[in-house]
């Protein structure tokens, strides 16, 4: 089992028992912290992704301790100019080692984006849905807004047609 997660701004590859070196936490060593931000879920070859997130999904560590990276070493320099510039930089670091991940509720936001609104269209609407494919998204959008429509910013052009002739 592994997922991907957001830590700090960066995303990791982790699973159980996993050390990682992740940017600066705030917390105390020792302390366990919990991240929510999970975008992928892999247990056992049953994949889930979230959009953006997956609602429950859940990763804790343990902070094992704070240190500084390698150091790096920025020169810059243009020939025969007689410009030189070096300077050097070391990143705060937190080491953590992953405790357990939880994928309760992943199941549960895959079936909630599935369900999408079904409507039947009848033999009068379908030259009302014609004049609707002949119009651009944007159009469509202000259509579903002046309908009190809600979601209608992330459907596409198809969904959009069908949310409005039902």
């Amino acid at each position: 089992m592994y997922a991907i997660v957001e830590i700090a701004g960066q995303q990791f590859k982790v699973a159980k028992d996993q050390k990682v070196y992740v940017h600066r936490l705030q917390e105390e060593e020792g302390t366990k912290v919990s991240f929510n931000k999970v975008l992928l879920l892999d247990s056992d070859g049953t994949v889930t992704v979230g959009a953006p997130a997956i609602e429950g999904a859940e990763v804790t560590a343990k902070i094992l301790g704070h240190l500084k990276g390698d150091k790096v070493i920025v020169f810059k320099k243009k020939r025969r100019k007689g410009y030189k510039k070096k300077n050097g930089h070391r990143q705060f670091l937190t080491e953590i080692q992953i405790e357990s991940i939880a994928a309760s509720g992943a199941k549960k936001k895959a079936a909630s984006k599935r369900v999408a609104p079904k409507v039947e269209v009848a033999a009068p609407k379908e030259s009302v849905s014609e004049d609707l494919s002949s119009k651009t998204v944007a159009e469509l959008k202000a259509l579903a807004k002046e309908k009190g429509i809600t979601g209608y910013t992330s459907l596409k052009k198809a969904e959009l047609i069908e949310a409005l002739t039902k």
